[in-house]
Formats: C-alpha cells, sequence, structure tokens
C-alpha cells in the first residue's frame, strides 16, 4: 500500500464506521486505480469529514442535496415512494388522516365529496381560466373568464374569495359577466397598488392562510364550497 492511501487511510478514521469502510474499500483498489477514481473517492470522503466537523449545512451529510434528492433517499431507506402521485388526491389523504387521527370526528358529517369537487374548481380556475387584466390607477381590473366546468369554478371560486381579500385591507368586489366575473382590486396605498399589479390574478387568489383550514372544515361537513 502507497504512503498515500496509508495517510488517507489514517485520516478518515477518525470519521466514523461508515466512512471508515468506505476508506477500507478504497484501500483494497488495484494501484492503477488511483487516478480519476481515487481522487473522486478522496472528494468523497473529505466532503464527508467537513460535513461532520462543519455540522449539517448545505454540504452537510447530504452534500447539499436538494429537497428532491433527499425525499429520493427517505423512500430508497424505507422502500416505499413518499409522494402521492397527484396534488388533490395528496390533499384529500392528508386530510382523510387527520380526520382518522381526530377521536372527535363526527363521521356522520363529514363530507369528502364535496371537498374533492372545491379541489376540482381550484384546478380549474388555476389552470384553464383565461385571466385578462387591465391596470387601474389605483388598482387591477381581471376579467376570468371560461367555459363548461372552468365557467361553474369561476363563478363559485372569484366572488367568494372577495371576503378574503377585504379582510387584507383592499378594496375588492366583482361583476358578473356573461363568460365568467369581472373582479376589481383597489387601494388607495400606491405600494399596495404596486404590489397588486405585480401580483395578477393567480396571486391576488392565493392572498390569505384560509385554505387550509378551509379544506379540513369543509371535509368535516361544516362550511359549504366556494
Amino acid at each position: 500500500m502507497s504512503s498515500f492511501w496509508k495517510a488517507g487511510l489514517a485520516g478518515v478514521a477518525i470519521v466514523g464506521g461508515v466512512v471508515a469502510v468506505t476508506a477500507f474499500a478504497v484501500a483494497q483498489m488495484a494501484p492503477g486505480h488511483h487516478g480519476m477514481h481515487g481522487q473522486m473517492m478522496h472528494g468523497q470522503m473529505m466532503g464527508g469529514q467537513q460535513g461532520m466537523h462543519g455540522g449539517m449545512g448545505a454540504q452537510g451529510m447530504h452534500g447539499g442535496m436538494g429537497a428532491q434528492g433527499m425525499m429520493a433517499q427517505r423512500a430508497g431507506l424505507t422502500g416505499q415512494p413518499t409522494m402521492a402521485g397527484q396534488d388533490a388526491f395528496g390533499t384529500i389523504q392528508e386530510i382523510v388522516q387527520v380526520l382518522e387521527a381526530d377521536p372527535a370526528t363526527d363521521w356522520s358529517k363529514v363530507n369528502i365529496a364535496a371537498l374533492r369537487e372545491h379541489l376540482i374548481d381550484m384546478s380549474e380556475v388555476t389552470l384553464h381560466a383565461v385571466a385578462t387584466e387591465r391596470p387601474l390607477e389605483n388598482g387591477i381590473e381581471i376579467a376570468v373568464t371560461g367555459e363548461g366546468r372552468t365557467l361553474t369554478a369561476i363563478k363559485r371560486m372569484v366572488p367568494a374569495h372577495v371576503r378574503e381579500l377585504a379582510g387584507l385591507g383592499w378594496n375588492a368586489k366583482t361583476e358578473d359577466l356573461p363568460n365568467g366575473v369581472n373582479l376589481i382590486v383597489t387601494s388607495a396605498d400606491s405600494a399596495q397598488v404596486t404590489k397588486l399589479k405585480a401580483l395578477g390574478f393567480m396571486g391576488v387568489m392565493v392572498q390569505g392562510g384560509h385554505h387550509q383550514p378551509h379544506h379540513l372544515a369543509m371535509a368535516k361537513g361544516a362550511w359549504n364550497m366556494h
């Protein structure tokens, strides 16, 4: 064994069992593998040392991997996938788990079908509605239009959201259109006017923190759809 590998093995041994085993495996490599593969393994071991000594930061034990990489790693450890596969399916699954964990849940009132219809509304408005925005001196005017199921969703969701916008301090109202709704949101504050114009239709629609509690209440049968 060359002096380089002896020194490398001694230096890595302090990190712990996992890295020590890796170093042992590297030490068994034939001398002809001391090129690129040796450099790569040495870099990985040194990165592991930095992560252990520097704390679990972005370059810690996960080597700076993103959320998807970490989730994939967890899936590999458990042998089971973690993603529901579809956002509305995952939302309903989460709500059902919350209801099942609550001993006070009154299953005679639970209405998962209503929650599903609402999630369809959200998908139609988000992905299929046409939003034609017109800047105003003190805000924005948005003609939100669609056909069929999309139109039904627009009529239910957009006027109901006006109450949430009013609670945030904006002046909001809707006007019926033959194929949708005209949404007008204004403010006397010039900074808020600038913000409204930057947010646009969907930025305005996601305002407020009522969506998650609303979904749970709807599933419990305690809140009408919008």
